[in-house]
């Protein structure tokens, strides 16, 4: 159940596409409709309409009772990860076209030699040198009209859909890319994508801006097409034009979205971050392990002090990305994972997935491939009576066959097998929480475990037990949960600009210039010759301030501060919010019991195993505890 703002009398309508499944939560009257449909991976707006009219057939309501419409989509992660993006040039400052590919020195694995960086999506024969060329105090090599032209007429010679505009020192003095996108647009319209990189990142660190506004070309085109299909169906449908879920954790216009997919891509898992973020503030639990388990891969991030983690950058697909994201760690574990025996006799999960067509085995669509919701089936926590939501049925004969060809190559039995499927996921998803965790001095037994996405709440406990962690919660809409972030999140515009200013610059006027008329307002600072900053958060526009808190979050960081170093304001990152619809969870009528037991969530399974009590907890959550006569 939902308590409604009186102020938001009209449904409320989230929709999330999985790589598996297409989750839809409506909010009417006090009351939650969820319902799920399978993802279709060659439109994914049919999916999200089908469990549109899934929780619309369930309101008893048209579509044009929907006054607030909230979707998230994986097109531009699942093109990012695939380097399937539109053909795209990269205009590029003379003698730097090869920037991207260059990259830095630094390798993601020290002692793999032979680890390769992902191919930049623009390649060699589509790059173009621009003469011109901007400095740090300003245009050292003008550019022409001539050459604005020049570039164009090359451009059009490629016949590619988009472009990457990725200057020198752009984020300060981005005249130079402002000239070459009105050349473009003047002779292209619109029928060419162009992404300037002062528009998409303005922020210094020529590889990763650059880097950045190339998927920002490259995922345009292809996001831009479905958002006009869905907005298509839309329309005919008679629902209203949907906002869009950026990485940051905030809503957008769609039409923000179509001009930037760089900004979407972690839409889908933002949305179960945002119904984190709700959940902690309304069942008083301000930190929280969030551990999303859907049909392909497995999210992780941390709430702490009632706020869910950020980061102003991040590497996706071995792809840096120099934007405001919720800070998310993603491993190939979803019920769909498929296992495998290596080529050392290792049994192995992921990060292939079966996906929505054909699907686990056991879906009896065609899938041969064993999947961890084969080895759940198997092991007697599904219930194949009652199938999966979506109208999924299980065949349990399916489901054998396919764990059993696997048990073969491994030499043992098949239940056995099946809970060495079981085991290896744990294992993964267990490694992805102690990356957020331990790795950055945070103790996973401080928290407590909040279990979501369809298949989270059967492998909660397995997660809890290997981090010692005695508390789980689960929400009742669990298996939509990243769905219902969506309906609640707000709209967030974030607008980010490096300044590179002394600390005998700062004033309070030159600080309340920079804030403006940002709600919020973060700033990324250092000591001078440091390489990288500490984000704080502060609306005061006190100077002093500002350094009173840079060095409590170097103290926390790295143990000392300097006192006598001067420090350096970086960046400056403004947000702007609208809030959300406003709605409160309520607890429902649930017998609490002690495992082991299985329980129907309506669009998820809870597995509780012995030595584990359920019972009803606030706002919606089910509460599981360890026996303590265990």
């Amino acid at each position: 159940m939902a308590a409604p703002d009186p102020e938001s009398p009209g449904a409320i309508l989230g929709v999330d596409v999985g790589g598996t499944f297409t989750d839809a939560v409506l909010i009417l009257g006090g009351r939650v409709f969820a319902g799920k449909a399978p993802t279709t991976p060659e439109d994914q707006s049919q999916g999200a309409i089908t469990a549109t009219w899934h929780v619309l057939e369930k309101a008893g309501i048209s579509p044009d009772g929907v006054t607030h419409f909230a979707h998230g989509m994986t097109v531009a992660t699942n093109a990012l990860l695939e380097s399937k993006g539109a053909p795209t040039a990269l205009v590029a400052t003379r003698g730097f076209a090869d920037l991207v590919e260059i990259g830095r020195q630094n390798r993601a694995e020290l002692y793999r030699l032979q680890a390769r960086r992902p191919a930049p999506l623009v390649p060699a024969d589509l790059r173009i040198e621009a003469d011109e060329r901007t400095g740090p105090r300003g245009v050292e090599r003008p550019l022409t009209e001539d050459e604005a032209a020049r570039l164009a007429e090359r451009v059009g010679e490629l016949g590619v859909e988009s472009v990457a505009v990725c200057l020198l020192h752009a984020d300060r003095y981005p005249e130079h890319e402002q000239a070459i996108g009105e050349a473009l647009r003047d002779r292209f319209g619109d029928q060419l994508h162009v992404s300037l990189s002062h528009d998409v990142v303005g922020t210094f660190r020529e590889y990763e801006r650059s880097a950045t506004t190339e998927v920002d070309a490259s995922l345009s085109p292809l996001l831009s097409r479905y958002l006009s299909r869905l907005e298509g169906r839309c329309a005919e449908t008679g629902l209203p034009s949907p906002l869009i879920m950026q990485s940051s954790g905030g809503l957008a216009e769609l039409e923000t979205a179509r001009r930037h997919a760089a900004l979407s891509v972690l839409s889908g898992p933002a949305g179960g971050a945002a119904a984190a973020a709700m959940i902690a503030a309304q069942a008083d639990e301000p930190d929280l392990l969030c551990f999303d388990m859907g049909g392909t891969s497995c999210d992780v991030c941390v709430v702490k002090d009632g706020a869910v983690g950020e980061t102003g950058s991040k590497t996706i697909g071995g792809r840096p990305m120099a934007l405001p994201m919720v800070d998310i760690d993603t491993v190939g574990a979803g019920g769909g994972s498929i296992a495998w025996r290596d080529s050392g006799g290792a049994l192995r999960v992921g990060p292939d997935s079966a996906g929505a067509a054909p699907g686990p085995a056991c879906y009896g669509k065609g899938g041969t491939a064993p999947t961890v919701t084969d080895a759940n089936l198997l092991l007697g926590r599904l219930d194949p009576e009652r199938g999966l939501a979506g109208g999924v049925g299980l065949s349990p004969e399916s489901a054998l066959d396919a764990v059993s060809r696997l048990a073969g190559k491994l030499g043992i039995e098949p239940l056995e097998c099946a809970e060495g499927i079981l085991s290896v996921a744990v294992a993964e998803m267990t490694r992805a929480l102690r990356v957020m965790t331990v790795e950055r001095g945070l103790d996973p037994r401080d928290f407590a475990l909040l279990a979501y996405g369809g298949a989270g709440p059967l492998h909660a406990v397995a997660v809890a037990d290997e981090l010692g962690i005695d508390r789980i919660l689960v929400p009742r809409t669990g298996g939509v949960f990243s769905a219902l972030g969506l309906a609640a999140a707000d709209r967030r515009s974030d607008r980010v600009r490096t300044v590179l200013l002394p600390e005998s610059e700062l004033s309070e006027a030159l600080l309340a210039d920079l804030i403006g008329d940002a709600d919020e307002v973060a700033w990324d600072l250092r000591y001078r010759g440091q390489s990288f900053e500490l984000t704080v958060e502060d609306t005061g526009g006190d100077p002093a301030g500002l350094r009173r808190k840079f060095e409590e979050a170097h103290l926390e960081r790295y143990g000392y501060v300097d006192p006598q170093a001067p420090i350096e304001l970086v960046t400056v990152r403004r947000r702007a919010l609208r809030p959300g619809p406003q709605f409160t969870l309520e607890t429902g009528v649930f017998e609490g019991r002690t495992g082991p037991a299985v329980i129907d969530l309506d669009q998820a399974t809870l597995y509780v195993p012995r030595d584990w009590t359920v019972e009803a907890g606030p706002v919606g959550l089910l509460r599981l505890e360890r026996n303590p006569q265990a």
